[in-house]
């Protein structure tokens, strides 16, 4: 197995953060190449009230078709039980809520309060153990908030608790906003290790809204993190957070790794190629990343199989 799981979320968070809607058509074709170049695990779309997000209103179809790929985690993120309940009935493998750190995002981005979305946590993960669909919360804005400010560390902790105990399976910290920087990482990652256990905590997703994604992925890789979050040509944000700009470029991440002997069992070249997918789709539409402007170096090799993180 490789070393280290990437999970494509541009499908979804990328698209829902641009005005355009892409073809569902163009959606499959993406889907279908990076899995093809090794991507395990994608988040496919959104069970999000299609007035609210006319980009997501095909995400019952676009499960649909990525079941059909074999060796694919389809996963799909949903704001409540009644998207978790769409979610499981459409046959995502595992869904994911998430649940705003900071009390301000949280209403404008769902309209509930903590004590809300914990209630509503509960519900959601008794849905999904009666379903066997594994049930992951996504502590957002943990490392700070476009609207409040700095998120006090021990209010993430103490969420990350609650959650747990409501049923979640699993978490990762998300920065929401680009707030993040490495030594933060490294000290939120241990204290909620610490509180909830290290197989619960597995995940981040990050930001490059400062130029400190890559930085701040290699923080969490050192305390133990086996999942990273990216976005095929860096599309994404939060449209209810100001100014959260720019997921970590998948093609970046997986360079860097490779490059370092991490093994991700992607195949670069490979998914390089799947820029064209989107490219097409989305004409004129802003696409990130070094290494696809820079390409590869000369004499580079992808880590071995039997290499693992030291």
């Amino acid at each position: 197995m490789p070393d280290i799981l990437i999970s494509e979320v541009g499908p979804r968070d990328g698209l829902q953060s641009i005005d355009r809607v892409m073809p569902s058509e163009a959606k499959k074709r993406w889907i279908a190449a990076e899995a093809a170049a090794g991507v395990r695990e994608i988040e496919v779309g959104s069970f999000v009230p299609p007035r609210l997000l006319p980009q997501m209103a095909d995400s019952a179809e676009i499960v649909a078709f990525a079941r059909t790929i074999p060796n694919l985690n389809v996963v799909a993120l949903v704001p409540n039980a009644k998207g978790a309940a769409r979610a499981i009935q459409a046959g995502a493998h595992a869904i994911s809520i998430p649940f705003s750190m900071s009390e301000t995002h949280s209403l404008k981005n769902v309209r509930k309060s903590h004590a809300q979305m914990l209630e509503e946590i509960a519900v959601i993960a008794g849905l999904a153990s009666e379903a066997g669909v594994h049930f992951a919360v996504g502590l957002s804005t943990a490392f700070g908030c476009t609207m409040e400010g700095p998120v006090d560390e021990d209010q993430v902790v103490r969420l990350a608790a609650a959650s747990a105990k409501a049923g979640a399976q699993e978490f990762s910290l998300s920065d929401t906003t680009g707030y993040a920087n490495p030594a933060q990482v490294k000290r939120l990652v241990r204290a909620v290790r610490a509180e909830i256990g290290a197989e619960r905590m597995t995940t981040l997703h990050l930001h490059n809204t400062r130029g400190l994604g890559l930085a701040n992925a290699l923080a969490g890789l050192e305390e133990g993190i086996t999942t990273l979050d990216a976005s095929l040509g860096g599309l994404g944000g939060c449209p209810f957070a100001p100014g959260a700009s720019g997921n970590i470029v998948t093609e970046d991440l997986v360079f860097m790794l490779e490059a370092m002997g991490i093994d991700t069992g992607i195949d670069l070249d490979a998914l390089l190629k799947v820029r064209a997918i989107v490219a097409e789709a989305l004409p004129g539409e802003p696409l990130y990343g070094f290494t696809p402007d820079a390409g590869l170096p000369l004499g580079f090799h992808s880590a071995a199989p039997e290499r693992t993180l030291a």
